[in-house]
């Protein structure tokens, strides 16, 4: 970093030759490169820090899904009721027949546009599942259906 040597003055006035020989090493440091990397490092964590915490940690469910495109179309609902029935408008569907069922209709339609409804009760992982076979099963376009007028987090 900032090590060097010190040469030894030549006694006597004779050029060419020096007496005693060898050059010492010298023994200070030069710390002003090293302050120098240590403020850029301290510059770097500051600004990487905050960037690092991501959010509340939550345990997702795991689904199927793929990225939504912006396409729409007339809409198709499928339900969730209390009990965790599916039903694709009102006929009700096994879970293992959800997919095919969406496949078939999705090959029949222009569009890829469908409504999931969902009751208040189920839970949120039955509640992605059946979004994850929505997608997979060729709709895209998902949109989650509610009754207005329900709480907000203000309080208001």
């Amino acid at each position: 970093m900032g090590a060097g040597t010190i040469s030894k003055a030549s006694g006597g006035g004779r050029r060419g030759r020096r007496r005693g020989g060898r050059a010492q090493p010298m023994s200070e440091i030069n710390v002003t490169p090293f302050v120098d990397v240590m403020l850029v490092l301290l510059i770097i964590f500051m600004v990487a820090a905050p960037l690092m915490v991501v959010g509340v940690p939550v345990k997702l469910p795991e689904t199927a899904a793929n990225s939504l495109p912006t396409e729409q179309e007339e809409p198709l609902t499928v339900t969730v009721t209390a009990e965790g029935t599916v039903m694709i408008q009102t006929t009700e569907t096994a879970r293992d027949e959800l997919i095919p069922k969406l496949r078939a209709i999705a090959t029949e339609r222009d569009g890829d546009r469908i409504y999931l409804r969902a009751d208040g009760s189920v839970p949120y992982e039955q509640v992605m599942q059946v979004m994850g076979a929505l997608n997979k099963g060729g709709f895209k376009n998902i949109g989650l259906v509610t009754d207005p007028g329900g709480p907000t987090l203000g309080g208001n």
